[in-house]
Formats: C-alpha cells, structure tokens, sequence
C-alpha cells in the first residue's frame, strides 16, 4: 500500500514542483515589473480574493467532502450511478458558483471594500490610498471569472485523483503559471496600467486550467453533461458535509484573509511583503504537505468505506495516517530549517530587481522567519483534516477552525505592536494551536496516534536537519556580502550551499539509520 501510495505521492511531488518553479518565475517576474509599491498592493489584493475562494471553497472545502463520497458511489462498481452522480454534483456546483461570480464582478466595489476597508474608508475621505480602492474594484471584475474555471478544474481533478490520475491535477497550475508569466513579459508593459495585463493573464490561466483536463475526463468515461440536482441524495450529503467544512479546511487561507484586511491599514508594501514570503512557503508547502495530502484522501476513504467488509481497514487507516505523518516530518523539518538559514539569500536571488528594492528583501524576510515558524504545522493541518473529512466527519474540523480562527484574531491583537511582522506570527502560532487540536481529537477518537516508530522518526530527521542547518548557517556569505555580489554569483552560492544541505541531509539520515523502507513501509 505505502509503496504505491509513495509512487502517486513522487509523481504529484514531480508535477507540483513543476509548478512551483514556474510559480517562482512567475512572481520573479511580477516583482521585477511592478515590484512592492502601490500596484503590486492592489494586484496582490485582487489576486488573493478569488484565489482564497479557490481555496475555500472549490479546492478546500468541496474536495474534502466529494471525494469521500465518490468513492461509495465507486465501491459499487456500477459507472452509470457514477456518471450520473457526477453530473448532478457539477451542474449542482456550477450553478451555484456561476451565481457567486457573477454577483462578486457585478459587486466587485463592494468586495474590495469588505476586504480592503482600510483604502475604502480613504475613498471616502479622499485620502492617499483611495485609487487603490478603485483599480482593486476594477481587478477584481477581471480576475473573478478564475474561480469559476477553477472550481471545475477542482472537481475534475478530483474525479481524477480518485481513479489514480494524479498527475493531471497536479500539472494543470503550470498552465495559470505560463500564461500569467507570458502576459507579464509581452502584454502588461504596454498597456498604461500594467496590472491589468496580470488581471488578464489570470483570466487566461483558469480558462487553459478548465480546458486541459476535459479530454482526461473524456477518455475515462466521466465527462458528463451537467444537471441540477439540488435535492439529489448525493448531492445533500456533500452538502451537509461541505458546509462546516467551508471552514474547516481553510482556517489558514481565512487567516491570511484577515492578515490582508489588517495589512489594507498598514504601510504601503505590507500587503506586498507579506504575499511574496508567504509565496515562498508555498513552494515547500505545495511541494510536500498538499501533495501528500493529495494522495492520501483517496486512500484513506476507500479504507474507511471498506471497514464493514474487511477488519484490517481501520488499522490500514491508522497506518496510511501515520505514513503521511512520517512523510511530512522527513521534508518539512529541513524544509522549514532550511528556509530560516537562507530567507535573506533566496529572497535577494529572486526578487531583487527593477522594482524590487534591497529594503523589500529586508522587509519580506521579516515576515517570511514569522510564516516559517508555521511551516510544519501548516503542512500537518493538511495530512491530518483528511484523518476527519475521509470519515465524512467534518463537524469536528469546523469546531477547531472557529478556536484557530479566534486565537488568530487574538494574537493579531497583540501582535499588532510588530505591524506586519505580526501578522505573519500570529498566522504561525494559530495553525500550530489547529494542528494540535486536530491531532488531539484523532487521539481521543483512538482513530490516529503517532506512532513510537515515528516519534524515533522525528528524532532522527530532527538531528539530521539541525546539523545541516548549522552547517549552511557557518558556510553561508552574511548579508552585506551577498548583496554586494553579482546575480550569478548570488544564484552560484545559493545552489551551493543547497547541494551542500541536501548532501549534509541525506548524510546524517544514513549514519541515524534511515532506510528506504522507513518511507514505503507502514510501520
């Protein structure tokens, strides 16, 4: 089980970081044309809101609660039940979200103003801020039409994952990547306002997104015509599974939301800092912790649909569980050992040019150490949510969101001495409270507990990452000297010392006795 479920988990980790590099490159390039002033606040802001609907809504909340239930629909073997379930939850999900998206482009000032108020109340008072209240407005009938391309783009790929066909999902943001970055390079600097190049360039990348996976649907015989069906028995229970999990699963996409909202009353370039440091913990992020929940949610529900017909289900569960677990202790301890060492360097390595100035790297790191105190946690939030929503209880998840949500809102408070800063602290500490409460409540339910295998695990991969990051730490150039070097030189020492925690990494994990079959095996 683990050795397949290793496989799907490197080919989704391959595709994934196909992406990410482009995503990467994508931002390099956005900084280097409109870098971390004004425009770039206003992009940002327009980009985050339909992208935290994505999250929310399409990728999160949906997902979680479909999957589960396609997979008993799957069980019985019948593809026409399938094929027609499937249709009623995309006509279904499609009405809806057509209604919302039209309603956001048609009420696009009045979005911008709940979640920009601070450049709303400058409108009102004619202050500095208030033409970014009207470009945000005007973005924002721009780019919403991508959650509707994205949602179907969720839905299929979930239909996808759950036959195996991970990689499709997994490569179709490389296509929101290319065309954002080719609209950066060739349309946004001709037009008078280059945001609405990228406004555009989003457009394009969810309409390619929606297009490229229909033939997969077509070939495995689940592409079917839409059909609402908003009291179909299928349909409900996503429904009733959906609702708490509309929260639930994104506290943390909730939580950057409000960080946004607090950062609309903050300096010019808060927004800005706090998206390009948090882009960078999306790398590893993306890379490890949704890939690996990725592959595991199909898995975990066919066990738990199967625990009537075989006794061995539920330990299989545990087992997949602490798998996923494991997997992402090895890759986001160096992961987030890693980023502390080296934020200065790879800021200044990709962002700083044109517009994007040294103070920016400065500043941007600032907040990047405060989301990468977080890292671990926000990856085990992903691997641990499915231990709930692949049971189809999504009651408990939305209980331990609105107590993150809350203490979030709370430290926000009393960060609020540290600006930005701040936010991106209290961001950490609220989904390293989520992750706790989670696992607690997998304990209490004798669903998961963390092995003694895997608490020897942690051990090991914890002293193979310190050793590696004091090693970089000592071998890495001090700020003064990186900025002074050349951008070869900058890129050069960068891989180096890279290599060198890879090679230290690996090392140290051999001489503590790590061995392949630590990460295919389930015990």
């Amino acid at each position: 089980m683990s050795k397949r479920l290793l496989k799907s988990g490197i080919i989704v980790s391959a595709m994934t970081l196909v992406s990410r590099v482009l995503g990467l490159v994508r931002d390099v390039v956005i900084a280097n044309l409109i870098g971390a002033g004004a425009a770039a606040d206003v992009f940002l802001f327009a980009n985050r809101i339909p992208n935290f609907l994505r999250r929310l809504f399409a990728e999160g909340a949906f997902s979680q609660a479909f999957v589960p239930v396609l997979a008993e629909y799957q069980k019985s073997g019948d593809l026409s039940k399938t094929r027609e379930f499937i249709g009623k939850v995309s006509g279904t999900l499609g009405g809806l979200v057509t209604v919302v998206t039209l309603l956001a482009m048609i009420g696009s000032p009045v979005v911008a103003a709940i979640f920009g108020t601070g450049w709303f109340v400058d409108w009102l008072n004619d202050g500095p801020n208030a033409e970014k209240f009207t470009q945000a407005s005007l973005l924002l009938k721009i780019t919403f039409p991508y959650l509707w391309f994205v949602t179907f783009v969720a839905l299929s790929g979930a239909i996808l994952n759950t036959i195996g066909k991970f990689g499709v999902m997994s490569f179709s943001p490389v296509l929101l990547n290319i065309a954002m970055i080719a609209t950066a390079l060739w349309l946004a600097p001709q037009l008078e306002n280059p945001d609405l190049g990228l406004a555009i360039g989003i457009f394009l990348g969810g309409l390619l997104q929606f297009l490229f996976q229909l033939p997969f649907l077509y070939q495995a015989k689940l592409l079917v015509k839409p059909k609402w069906a908003w009291h179909d028995e299928g349909v409900k229970k996503i429904r009733t599974l959906m609702i708490p999990a509309l929260f639930g699963v994104s506290v943390s996409q909730i939580n950057l939301l409000l960080d946004t909202f607090i950062a609309s009353f903050l300096m010019t370039g808060s927004i800005s800092w706090l998206y390009y440091s948090d882009r960078l913990l999306e790398f590893p992020l993306g890379l490890f912790g949704i890939a690996i929940s990725t592959v595991i949610l199909p898995t975990l529900a066919r066990h738990h649909v199967n625990r009537d017909d075989n006794a061995k289900s539920a330990v299989d569960f545990r087992n997949t569980m602490d798998w996923g677990v494991r997997m992402i202790l090895l890759l986001g301890v160096p992961a987030m050992i890693g980023i502390a060492v080296l934020a200065q360097p790879m800021l200044l390595v990709l962002f700083m040019r044109g517009s994007f100035t040294f103070n920016d790297v400065q500043a941007a790191s600032y907040s990047l150490w405060g989301f990468n105190a977080g890292l671990l946690s926000f990856m085990l939030i992903k691997i641990l949510a499915n231990g709930y929503y692949a049971r189809q209880d999504t009651k408990t998840p939305v209980k331990i969101g609105i107590i993150a949500m809350v203490s979030n809102m709370a430290f926000n408070l009393l960060a609020i001495p540290f600006s930005y800063v701040g936010l991106a602290i209290a961001s950490a500490m609220s989904a390293t409270l989520n992750a706790f409460l989670l696992y607690r409540g997998l304990a209490k339910a004798d669903i998961y507990h963390f092995s003694r295998q895997s608490a020897v695990f942690f051990l090991k991969v914890f002293c193979a990452a310190a050793m590696m990051g004091l090693l970089v730490w000592y071998n890495s150039p001090s700020l003064i000297e990186w900025n002074a070097m050349s951008f070869f030189n900058r890129v050069y020492w960068l891989a180096w010392l890279i290599v060198l925690a890879a090679i230290v990494y690996g090392g140290m994990l051999l001489l503590l006795g790590i061995r392949k079959q630590h990460l295919s095996g389930a015990n």
